[in-house]
């Protein structure tokens, strides 16, 4: 019998994260301050976990997964299956030369990869003695995960989600709303900054620097909560290489290595803890594979972005951050692939991106050919992925068929960083209407 599916045991889950900084060609550039204005960094112990702070600096190659932790990965779902996609090679029609591989991070109890940090980020709050964690989301596959790890560990949530992905998501909403999470359309009438974009704009779409600089103001009128954050940070990406190393076990087990890796990239959280681990086997000499990056054209920061020092979030709460970036203010055009529309990409990737190790595609803001590729993904694999993933499936399957046009040879590795099932109405209205 041909098996598609590549598991490791329970006992084979990682016990320690993974942290590339100390093995990167030249030091990661450091958070700074402004000329001008209080100082950020001096704040930051206002805003996030000590915890989180000190996994953010850290210079340790590993860190321990402490087993509470660990048990409520498993609790999750982990590991997470690896897949060769057989029925898309024959769909392709590519040949024996073109293997494909996916990575199922869309089996969490909320149907993302977010779960990974999330547990993470609220065990530790709760062992801080916070009472309630704060974020904002895009799609919502981040939101949901905060809410859901905070709803398993007794803490409240309050979450700022981007209007117009709110509004298009109900079904999104009312699962947040099942796990005990308070949530506000962003702008809101619950900040200072909310307001003043409401008050100019009724029906400001939103956007993630937005909702950012609303949670950050709320954490820092409250005492006993702390904010947390779902990408760009290193302590983020560091929970997320998870995946990554099952994935190196996975490709073990079937004496494989792969050449080429794709994961959409909004602010990289899934890119990096999809790609990182094997990226320090590349900078060590150990192996050949190419890093790509998926994108849309609404918020194309590696591709169009600059790398410079800028804010992570609108309203300049954040220190500055080395990044490649299209400007904290830059508008953006709303696309159904939220998740993908933040104006800068995590300091490690931009970084590597840099280094010219990570190299980007972009693909137009219509989001048809992207949906259109998902949809071949769905009939031949069986599995809806999320509109953020169905831009890694995008970037894969026309990988394939380059290298099949070509006569080349690769293993492709692509990560499914969520399912679509509450994405349907985009689907349908971009499919079928």
């Amino acid at each position: 019998m041909r098996v598609s599916q590549i598991r490791i045991p329970v006992d084979g889950l990682p016990t320690q994260w993974f942290n590339i900084v100390p093995a990167l060609p030249e030091p990661l550039p450091r958070p700074k301050d402004p000329d001008e204005g209080p100082s950020r960094l001096g704040q930051l112990q206002r805003i996030f976990l000590s915890s989180m702070l000190e996994q953010e600096s850290s210079q340790q190659p590993l860190i321990a997964i402490p087993e509470e932790v660990r048990e409520l990965l498993v609790q999750a779902g982990r590991p997470r299956p690896l897949y060769r996609a057989y029925r898309l090679e024959q769909r392709l029609g590519v040949g024996r030369g073109v293997r494909l591989y996916y990575k199922r991070e869309d089996l969490s109890p909320t149907g993302s990869h977010k779960v990974n940090t999330a547990l993470a980020q609220v065990y530790f709050a709760s062992k801080e003695g916070k009472k309630r964690v704060i974020t904002e989301t895009g799609a919502g596959q981040w939101g949901s995960a905060l809410a859901y790890a905070a709803g398993l560990l007794g803490l409240e949530c309050t979450v700022y989600w981007v209007r117009h992905a709110m509004e298009m998501k109900p079904q999104r909403l009312a699962l947040m709303k099942l796990y005990g999470a308070d949530v506000a359309a962003s702008p809101s009438s619950r900040t200072e900054c909310g307001r003043r974009l409401s008050s100019a704009n009724h029906s400001h779409p939103g956007s993630l620097g937005i909702a950012i600089s609303e949670a950050i103001e709320d954490t820092l009128r409250s005492e006993d909560a702390v904010y947390c954050l779902g990408s760009v940070l290193n302590h983020v990406l560091m929970h997320q290489t998870i995946i990554g190393l099952e994935a190196m076990k996975q490709f073990e087990l079937v004496d494989d290595y792969p050449t080429l890796m794709i994961a959409c990239l909004g602010g990289g959280s899934n890119f990096g803890g999809f790609t990182l681990p094997f990226i320090a086997e590349q900078l060590k000499g150990k192996n050949e594979t190419r890093f790509l990056a998926a994108q849309s054209e609404a918020a194309p920061n590696l591709i169009k972005g600059e790398y410079r020092y800028d804010f992570g979030d609108y309203a300049e709460h954040t220190p500055l951050m080395k990044m490649f970036t299209l400007g904290h203010k830059a508008e953006m055009h709303p696309i159904y692939a939220d998740g993908l529309r933040y104006h800068a990409a995590a300091p490690l990737i931009s970084l590597l991106r840099s280094l010219r190790v990570v190299e980007a595609t972009a693909f137009p803001m219509g989001e048809r050919e992207v949906f259109e590729a998902a949809r071949l993904f769905t009939q031949a694999e069986g599995f809806l992925p999320a509109p953020e993933s169905a831009y890694a499936v995008k970037a894969a399957v026309d990988e394939a068929r380059r290298l099949k046009r070509d006569g080349g040879e690769a293993a492709i590795a692509f990560n499914i960083s969520g399912h679509g099932f509450l994405d349907l109405d985009s689907y349908e209205k971009v499919l079928f209407q």
